[in-house]
């Protein structure tokens, strides 16, 4: 089974060709598929054609949110209702191209767990589209380690197992390849071809590049310090300390060995100022790590990704055994 997972919002006008494009491809393929379009509050008559489509089509499913909660939050939901072992997003506005779905599968068959698409040839416009793309992928890849071309592809392949153990929150869907490697999980990408817009109007603004950033710095903990965070606000904390220490200590020297005044010296409130900012970090990364724990203990969540089992049945935590072939070697 494949999931094919479509974010929409007002995408009235695409939805149909698009829908028919995704039929032609995967009757190619498979015959065991799914399309899963997520209504995200559109204002326009986007739910009366996802409702037309899947009395025609039985493969067409629709989830219709309240309201528009965001990209994010629609793939998620997307993501827990799919019933694919392989699960494909694509944007509803025809700008990817269903014909590069079989290249993506393709990846995933050769034992990958993310494939991530790039656009080569993007028909979007330069300054408020590409540039702030291009920094923003450089930026990805530099901090994350995680270096793609194009993270803002929507057009991506996964491993179910890998998403849906993969809690989202507000706009980290460009950010999944990132997440997925705390998991372990293998990741590549292909070329794929990229349309320009028929219908409707962008959704994107250049006031997501800078919430890009903000969320690139909560990606950046998680991939380095979730586990840890007193490493994170401990290593900050004792270096805010010492320099803090430092000054009062140099300041303390004046005093007591030249009689200097040091009472309305600026250089005084900066070393308690550090000292006091030290010490707070310092706490912080400790409740940190009770409330890490916390976590981890409450939803009994392992620390750890098992990619493969040699000789042992795969169990959950809770001790029941799952239905999923081990691997067996001989003595």
């Amino acid at each position: 089974m494949i999931s094919i997972v479509i974010p929409c919002f007002n995408e009235e006008k695409s939805l149909e060709p698009l829908v028919e494009k995704i039929r032609d491809v995967m009757s190619r393929i498979t015959e065991s598929y799914e399309i899963i379009i997520v209504d995200d509050g559109s204002t326009d008559r986007s739910t009366e054609r996802i409702k037309n489509l899947s009395l025609r089509y039985t493969s067409v499913k629709g989830l219709r949110l309240k309201r528009n909660f965001g990209q994010t939050a629609a793939l998620a939901c997307g993501f827990h209702y799919a019933k694919g072992e392989i699960i494909v997003t694509m944007d509803a506005d025809l700008q990817n191209d269903p014909e590069d779905i079989p290249i993506l599968l393709e990846k995933i068959n050769q034992g990958y767990d993310v494939v991530s698409g790039w656009r080569i040839n993007r028909k979007d416009n330069f300054l408020t589209r590409i540039l702030p793309s291009k920094i923003a992928n450089y930026l990805i890849g530099k901090i994350t380690g995680i270096k793609l071309h194009d993270y803002g592809c929507s057009l991506k392949a996964y491993r179910s197992e890998v998403i849906k153990n993969m809690e989202l929150y507000g706009e980290l869907h460009r950010f999944i390849p990132a997440l997925a490697k705390i998991q372990g999980a293998e990741i590549t990408e292909v070329p794929v071809q990229h349309h320009p817009r028929i219908h409707g109007k962008s959704k994107y603004t250049l006031s997501r590049t800078f919430r890009v950033l903000l969320d690139l710095i909560l990606v950046k903990f998680l991939l380095s310090y979730s586990t840890r965070p007193i490493h994170f606000f401990g290593a900050a904390g004792l270096l805010f300390s010492s320099i803090g220490f430092l000054i009062c200590l140099y300041l303390g020297s004046m005093k007591i060995l030249y009689a200097y005044s040091i009472g309305g010296r600026p250089l005084l409130l900066l070393g308690i100022l550090l000292i006091t900012t030290g010490i707070q970090l310092l706490t912080i990364g400790i409740l940190s790590e009770i409330q890490i724990r916390t976590y981890f203990e409450s939803q009994k969540k392992p620390i750890y990704a098992v990619k493969e089992f040699i000789n042992i049945k795969e169990t959950n935590h809770s001790g029941k055994v799952f239905n999923k072939a081990s691997v067996s070697v001989k003595d």
